[in-house]
């Protein structure tokens, strides 16, 4: 069995540059800064203006319109009501906006899927999307997307990304149900007095508008208590976790991003496992399980999107969400829906639902074994349907905290059935894969497979990615032997 490396690489670039919210720490400071810029002259603020607009507009787009939102944020801080002209209202935004280099420290834990639009190909090639860890500065990371194009022959070509990057505009979702909303209160040890109070005054389903109007009153009609106001902060949070990003298609794919935008997210959102699902009625969407990280709990989180434009974001809940590594099955087995977890950083494990945004029940599948996954056993992305099996690509660490890429394989029809396990790597870093930010790791976030040969993506000692394949035959007969 041979493992072939590509030598595609694909690096961090720091020019992919966003805009996005700059905002100083303090009421007072923003009230300053703006006093500030109240005080230039009206004949000096168009030249300020125009010296900005030369230094950045060709960088972005719609940055003049980002600057008069970015001043309708930070009006109601201004000392008086005269009139403000636009060009000192787009100064002022400039003042309050920063540029954000998206992936300056690394890009890395690939996840593969077949792209929605195959047209215009030739014989026996098939277009695919990649998804990526992009991390920047203060190590918050993001996913961003590349494309490309495998052929008949199984060469991988990926296509330039252009120099634009967009952050969405959020949109929270329209309504949430109070039954299942209560239910994840209960989960994270905010079912109390307080909240009850909250959700006793909203409907069946209720919008973001109203729990903020409810939240309001139930803190004025309380005693200033900390823990009321710690609850609050909580419930906000949550309802903040659940939320739409939309592009248009003018928007190419490398420039969409999915960047942290809620409370649960800020410190990053990690290793997005992306998969194709089939329903029952023959329906495909996108879904990926990440880990959305405060700086203090990890929240698993499940995005789902048709067609890489709408995507819509949801809280994974339910006692067997746990921990990292979270891996959904491309279709239902026996009326279920199946993921891959990983609950106490050491086992994989096996859950099922009859709800896709609720797991309770768990049981573990594959314990450290060998040598090479002593200290800790994952997965590396969703499991693909072959003939043989539910192949899972995994990853172990061995002495001196190596990471390498196996392989086991699962039965069709009772995925707790493991049938084959590779007993030595079928992927380890090689002297070129080494030094990174983080050293002796690989690492994928799910594969795919075109004709008889399975393509892995997979990152270099959390810095870089590139590709590998294997003869899809000679893998599953020695997974099988």
């Amino acid at each position: 069995m041979q493992v072939k490396r590509t030598g595609i690489l694909i690096k961090p670039n720091p020019r992919r540059v966003f805009f996005r919210p700059f905002n100083p720490s303090g009421e007072g400071r923003i009230m300053k800064i703006l006093a500030r810029i109240m005080t230039i002259p009206e004949e000096e603020v168009e030249q300020q203006l125009q010296q900005v607009l030369a230094e950045f507009a060709e960088r972005h787009q719609k940055l003049s319109q980002f600057f008069l939102k970015r001043f309708e944020q930070v009006r109601p801080y201004l000392l008086t009501d005269q009139p403000v002209s636009e060009a000192r209202r787009l100064l002022i935004g400039a003042y309050f906006t920063q540029e954000y280099s998206l992936e300056s420290a690394a890009l890395f834990n690939p996840a593969m899927v077949w792209h929605p639009d195959q047209s215009d190909l030739p014989e026996g090639s098939r277009r695919f999307i990649l998804s990526l860890r992009a991390t920047g500065e203060g190590h918050i990371s993001s996913i961003t997307f590349r494309s490309g194009v495998i052929d008949a022959a199984h060469n991988i070509t990926i296509n330039e990304p252009t120099p634009f990057v967009t952050a969405p505009e959020l949109i929270p979702n329209p309504t949430y149900e109070k039954a299942l909303f209560e239910r994840k209160l209960f989960e994270l040890g905010l079912a109390n007095d307080f909240s009850e109070r909250v959700m006793a005054g909203l409907g069946e389903s209720f919008t973001m508008s109203e729990l903020e109007a409810d939240i309001r009153a139930a803190l004025r009609q309380s005693r200033p208590e900390g823990q009321n106001r710690v609850t609050a902060k909580g419930m906000l949070s949550l309802a903040q976790s659940n939320y739409e990003v939309i592009y248009t298609p003018e928007q190419r794919l490398s420039e969409r991003i999915i960047f942290p935008s809620t409370p649960a997210e800020i410190n990053g959102i990690e290793d997005a496992r992306f998969v194709q699902f089939q329903h029952d009625d023959g329906r495909m969407t996108y879904y990926a399980t990440y880990t959305a990280y405060d700086g203090e709990v990890i929240l698993p989180q499940l995005l789902e999107t048709p067609d890489f434009l709408h995507f819509e974001i949801h809280t994974l809940n339910g006692p067997a969400v746990q921990n990292k590594g979270m891996a959904l099955f491309p279709r239902k087995i026996n009326g279920l829906y199946v993921m891959l977890s990983r609950q106490d950083n050491e086992n994989i494990f096996l859950m099922y639902s009859d709800q896709i945004h609720f797991w309770y029940a768990k049981e573990v599948l594959l314990k450290p074994t060998y040598p090479w996954e002593f200290v800790q056993l994952g997965n590396c992305g969703s499991p693909i349907e072959t003939e043989a099996g539910w192949l899972v690509l995994s990853h172990g660490v061995g002495p001196m905290r190596k990471y390498a890429i196996g392989a086991f394989l699962l039965d069709l029809h009772d995925p707790a059935r493991v049938i084959g396990r590779l007993r030595e790597p079928l992927l380890s870093p090689n002297i070129d894969e080494r030094e990174g930010y983080v050293p002796n790791v690989v690492y994928s976030c799910g594969g795919l497979i075109h004709g008889r040969e399975l393509i892995i993506p997979y990152a270099i000692s959390d810095y870089a990615s590139t590709f590998a394949t294997v003869n899809l035959d000679d893998l599953l007969t020695e997974l099988t032997k």
